[in-house]
């Protein structure tokens, strides 16, 4: 099976940063697009950022121009870093990913658990 690791939340101040990362884990054969998704309280999940399989990414109008996605094949990792960061971007951050196992040999979403980031004074 396969297992996905958050790390890196936590409390920032405004116009402050922090770099997410996400660790894909278990019988992996290959990992296709990487995704971060956020759920601020009492408001639906919604999605952040995308790296496709080939490199090229895609970012919520929110976002852009202050959080970047990239992502290391080699150690099955993708990061989030977030720069200039606002109250507003306060939320449980999740990784997603769409990964082959060799268990199966089907390519199947996973979810990892969440990490918080809050921002704030």
């Amino acid at each position: 099976q396969v297992q996905l690791v958050e790390s890196g939340g936590g409390l920032v101040q405004p116009g402050g940063s922090l770099r997410l990362s996400c660790v894909a884990s278990g019988s992996i054969v290959s990992i296709n697009a990487m995704r971060w998704y956020r759920q601020a309280p009492g408001k639906q999940r919604e999605l952040v950022a995308t790296s496709t399989e080939s490199g090229s990414t895609n970012y919520a109008d929110s976002v852009k121009g202050r959080f970047a996605i990239s992502r290391d094949n080699a150690k099955n990792t993708v990061y989030l870093q977030m720069n200039s960061l606002k109250p507003e971007d306060t939320a449980v951050y999740y990784c997603n990913a769409d990964v082959k196992s060799s268990v199966d040999w089907r390519l199947s979403n996973y979810w990892g658990q969440g990490t918080q980031v809050t921002v704030s004074s």
